[in-house]
């Protein structure tokens, strides 16, 4: 059981998981688009491949596209997308395509499109 805010909790486990991390990081243009990334293989985890959306990253992991799936196009066009910004806990080499998972982030870190509230989703599941 994690100590502290519940709600911080929360929200490092959901931006910890590595779907949410490749998406994060621009490899892939949706959500969806990232888990079918790391489902086929194309993704690998300190040197080791890893084909679950819901694996949870460390801190400091290293997160690198495998060397034979570096040249497909939707990686390169979600990479060539000016939409996001790669959020300051993801360190990027885009030019190799691998990142390094620097911490986990604080809520206001987290760039959601909409207005989160984890708080009200804690008191619903708590009842």
């Amino acid at each position: 059981m994690l100590k502290g805010d519940t709600g911080e909790n929360l929200i490092g486990l959901l931006e910890r998981r590595l779907d949410a991390v490749i998406y994060r990081a621009k490899f892939a243009t949706t959500i969806f688009s990232a888990r079918q990334l790391i489902n086929h293989g194309h993704v690998r985890v300190n040197g080791k491949k890893v084909n679950i959306g819901s694996y949870l990253v460390k801190e400091e992991d290293s997160i690198e596209i495998r060397d034979k799936s570096k040249q497909l196009a939707i990686i390169d066009i979600a990479l060539a997308n000016k939409e996001r910004e790669t959020p300051e806990y993801i360190q990027m080499d885009e030019k190799n395509k691998k990142l390094k998972f620097v911490r986990v982030p604080k809520f206001e870190e987290v760039p959601y499109p909409v207005i989160m509230e984890p708080n009200l989703v804690i008191e619903y599941y708590s009842r």
